[in-house]
C-alpha cells in the first residue's frame, strides 16, 4: 500500500444547514467516486479510520477559550461561529471537528511510522481559514495547521512545508506560521481583495519568519497555463531552495471552472499535473512524506473527480480525467503574467528565483 485515504461518515454529521455549500455531498461525492472509478479496484490505496482528537492535540494551536466557545455553542444547539454567518456549527460539529483533527494527525503518523508513503484526509469541516482565536471561512478548527505545529513539537522536525492551493487565501494558517521560519507557507489563491482580504505579495512573514510566507494571488478567471507557470517558475524552486522534511498539502479543490464558491477557471486536468509536480517534489526532498488535507471544493460533479485524480496520483495508480480546458481571455492572462513576474521580483530577495 502506498496510500492512506483517511475517511470516516462520522464527517457526514457536521451540518451547517439547507443550501451551504459545505456540505457532506461534497465529500459524498468524492467518496462514491473512489469507490465507484476504477481505483476501487487498485491495491496501492486503501481507506484508514480516523481517530478523535485530543484537546491538547488542538490547543497546538488554537487558544482553550475559543475551544470552550465551539463546544459550548454546539452543546447548546448550534449556531454561527464568526460575525460573517458563513461559518455555522450544529450539535455534532464540536465532536466531527475533534475527528477532522485527528484524522489530519492520522494521517501524519501512518506516514511518519512508514505505514503508508503517504496520506490524503478526506475530513471536514475544513480548517485554512481559522485562526488560532476564531472561525472564519466554514472552518472551525485548522487541521493542516495543528499538523504541522505536530510535526515540529511532537516529531521534532525543523522544516515543513505547507502547499495551500485552495482557491482562497488561507488566513489562519499564514497567521499561525507568520513569525516562524520552520514552517514555508506558500499559497496560490484568487485575487482575495473580496474575501478574505489577507494574501498579497507583500505579506512574506516577520522576524524569523521572514521571507517564509509566500502569496502568489492570481486574477479571477486564472487558466491551466497560468496557474501551471506559477508553479513551475515560483513554487517548484522556492521549494527546492528550503528542502522540507515533510509536505502537506491544503488541497482545496474549488478554483474547478464550474465551482461556485471558487473563481479561479482551472480544469480537473490542471489538478492531475500539479498533484504529479507535488509527488515528485516529496519523493525528490522528503522521502515522500506527503499529507493532502481536504479543505474547499463544491461543485457535486467534479471534486470527485479531482480528488480521485489526486489520489490516483499519490497512489501512482492510473485513473482517467475527462474535462474540456477553458480559453482564458488574453487580458486575465497578461494580468496573471504580470502577477507572476512581480513575485518573482519580490521573493528574489529571500530565494534564488
Amino acid at each position: 500500500m502506498t496510500t492512506g485515504v483517511i475517511f470516516s461518515s462520522i464527517f457526514y454529521r457536521h451540518n451547517p444547514g439547507r443550501g451551504h455549500p459545505e456540505s457532506a455531498r461534497r465529500l459524498r461525492a468524492i467518496v462514491s467516486e473512489l469507490k465507484r472509478s476504477k481505483l476501487q479496484g487498485v491495491k496501492n490505496w486503501q481507506f484508514v479510520e480516523p481517530e478523535k482528537a485530543s484537546l491538547k492535540d488542538v490547543e497546538l494551536v488554537h487558544s482553550t477559550e475559543y475551544i470552550e466557545l465551539v463546544e459550548n455553542v454546539c452543546r447548546l444547539g448550534g449556531d454561527f461561529l464568526d460575525v460573517e454567518g458563513d461559518t455555522v456549527a450544529s450539535p455534532e460539529s464540536f465532536e466531527v471537528a475533534l475527528y477532522a483533527v485527528g484524522g489530519t494527525l492520522k494521517a501524519v503518523d501512518l506516514v511518519m511510522e512508514e505505514k503508508f508513503q503517504n496520506a490524503f484526509a478526506l475530513v471536514r469541516p475544513p480548517g485554512h481559514h481559522a485562526g488560532k482565536y476564531s472561525a472564519c471561512g466554514f472552518c472551525i478548527f485548522n487541521n493542516i495547521a495543528i499538523a504541522a505545529e505536530y510535526l515540529l513539537k511532537k516529531i521534532k522536525l525543523k522544516k515543513v512545508l505547507i502547499l495551500d492551493i485552495d482557491a482562497h487565501h488561507g488566513n489562519g494558517t499564514q497567521e499561525i506560521f507568520y513569525e516562524t521560519n520552520k514552517v514555508l507557507y506558500m499559497s496560490l489563491h484568487e485575487d482575495p481583495r473580496g474575501f478574505p482580504g489577507t494574501g498579497f505579495i507583500d505579506e512574506n512573514g516577520e522576524g524569523k519568519g521572514l521571507g517564509h510566507n509566500v502569496n502568489v494571488p492570481l486574477p479571477f478567471k486564472t487558466c491551466d497555463q497560468i496557474y501551471l507557470k506559477a508553479i513551475k517558475e515560483i513554487v517548484k524552486p522556492i521549494i527546492q531552495q528550503y528542502k522540507p522534511q515533510f509536505t502537506l498539502v491544503s488541497a482545496g479543490l474549488d478554483g474547478h471552472y464550474t465551482d461556485p464558491v471558487g473563481n479561479l477557471s482551472l480544469s480537473a486536468l490542471c489538478y492531475q499535473e500539479v498533484y504529479e509536480i507535488i509527488v515528485n517534489l516529496a519523493s525528490e526532498l522528503c522521502k515522500g512524506k506527503l499529507v493532502s488535507i481536504l479543505e474547499g471544493g463544491y461543485n457535486l460533479n467534479f471534486v470527485g473527480k479531482i480528488a480521485a485524480a489526486a489520489v490516483a496520483k499519490m497512489s501512482e495508480a492510473s485513473y482517467s480525467v475527462e474535462d474540456r480546458i477553458p480559453k482564458t481571455k488574453h487580458h486575465v492572462k497578461k494580468q496573471g503574467e504580470r502577477v507572476i513576474k512581480e513575485v518573482k521580483q519580490f521573493q528574489k530577495a529571500f530565494w534564488k528565483i
